[in-house]
């Protein structure tokens, strides 16, 4: 595409495809258009200077390649496995897509793909026996076959060395075919390879329907100050946690009543080689009583530019920002009259989660590295460092009977008209990028 400049306004060609935001989800999409509709002119518009900055970014999420084999937050319920296997089918053709892409040469899996085993390791007769039961459950299924349990010390410390000497009743779940994603690298290449055209450093301001239909796109460029705009016939937007304030400029009437909520997190890290070499799996564990779902502790070996580090977290943070690089007005730019009291009625249901937010906010550095001592006695607080990690938008939906629902995980919007779409929510969105993608070009363009 080109572009016309004047003093002021740089006016870019007509795009049939516009996607607003940089990360694993717009780079999933701009992939499927070059493969489907090649002729398509698509123009992807990213605010920060590089790709893949705010939750795509390696050390903004866990990398875990959500698959339900570690994770129980999924199966609260050990004899319920629908939405364990759920997510499992879904990271499935996420996998199975990757895999065609690489056939072709357009990504490169070593580049962004490790095998790391996945573990589930509790604690306490109570969890113990929950574990086996989830275990006993998921077996049956075809998508965990060769999951593995054991409730033997030794077994488990060599599993994952680092828990050797913990104390009382443990056990632990195992598969072997675990990954480890680097959701960064996956996400520049993806963009590479589709061929669309990439503008960094331009910040969407406005979205406004156009008479015959497309939608007139401007903003900034924040490197020369310029203003830009552009027409396009669709917009997805994959901004992140900007999403849903994008969305309402747009005066998309599908999200009315739709808010946010902001939540951050922070791990501990560290690349010591001697600790980095005793933990070749990525291992979660069981949510504190009381704790929320996105709570869930894990001790993971992370992949990143080819260089092992461990991670552990989350410690849960709280800021107004929508997005790591956002503004503290980010959250309250999204309040509306319609959607104040559906996040007032989801608070009020979720008590206990503010009563977690406030307790970790209070929670010192010391008491907080106590927590990984639980998985991994031995540690030395000296070893490891306390980084800040991505900033989530949790979405908060209207509901006729509850009036407010706090929502875990993400929910694909569409226009009435279907030109214009956008994902809200987090997790476990980088992992499923694949099957929503896919949701949306059936919904987006079912006639092409």
């Amino acid at each position: 595409m080109g572009a016309g400049r004047s003093s002021e306004t740089t006016q870019y060609d007509d795009a049939d495809l516009v996607l607003i935001g940089g990360g694993i989800m717009s780079a999933t999409l701009a992939s499927m258009m070059a493969t489907e509709h090649p002729d398509h002119r698509v123009l992807l518009l990213e605010k920060a200077p590089r790709l893949a900055g705010e939750s795509s970014d390696p050390w903004n999420n866990a990398g875990t390649g959500h698959s339900g084999f570690c994770e129980l937050n999924y199966m609260p319920d050990p004899d319920d496995p629908a939405k364990a296997i759920g997510i499992a089918d879904q990271f499935r053709e996420t996998r199975q897509w990757w895999s065609r892409l690489a056939e072709r040469g357009a990504v490169d899996p070593d580049r962004f793909l490790n095998e790391v085993p996945h573990m589930t390791v509790v604690f306490g007769e109570r969890d113990v026996d929950y574990l086996r039961r989830r275990f006993t459950t998921l077996s049956q299924h075809e998508q965990f076959a060769g999951m593995e349990f054991s409730d033997d010390p030794a077994t488990i410390a060599a599993w994952a060395p680092l828990t050797a000497g913990t104390d009382g009743p443990i056990a632990a779940t195992r598969i072997r075919h675990g990954a480890d994603v680097d959701f960064g690298s996956l996400t520049r290449q993806l963009v590479e390879s589709s061929d669309c055209e990439v503008r960094l450093g331009h910040d969407v301001r406005t979205l406004r329907k156009q008479p015959d239909g497309r939608w007139l796109i401007s903003g900034r460029d924040t490197e020369n100050g310029h203003e830009f705009v552009v027409r396009a016939g669709h917009v997805f937007v994959g901004a992140g946690g900007m999403a849903l304030r994008l969305l309402q400029r747009a005066k998309v009437a599908e999200v009315r009543g739709y808010g946010v909520l902001p939540v951050g997190a922070a791990f501990f890290r560290t690349d010591d080689p001697d600790v980095v070499a005793r933990h070749e799996v990525k291992m979660y564990g069981q949510a504190p009583t009381g704790a929320p779902p996105m709570s869930v502790p894990h001790l993971d070996k992370r992949i990143v530019d080819g260089r092992g580090y461990l991670m552990f977290g989350p410690y849960a943070t709280f800021g107004t920002k929508l997005l790591k690089a956002g503004r503290f007005t980010d959250f309250f730019a999204t309040l509306r009259w319609h959607n104040l009291h559906v996040i007032v009625a989801a608070l009020l249901q979720n008590l206990p989660l503010i009563g977690y937010l406030i307790g970790q906010l209070a929670t010192t550095r010391t008491r907080k590295f106590n927590q990984l001592s639980r998985f991994y006695p031995g540690a030395d607080i000296t070893q490891w460092e306390l980084i800040a990690a991505g900033q989530r938008a949790q979405l908060v939906t209207p509901d006729r009977r509850r009036i407010g629902v706090l929502q875990q995980g993400t929910e694909l919007v569409v226009s009435a008209d279907r030109s214009i779409s956008g994902l809200l929510g987090a997790s476990p969105g980088a992992s499923t990028a694949v099957p929503i993608m896919q949701n949306l070009m059936r919904r987006c363009f079912p006639d092409e």
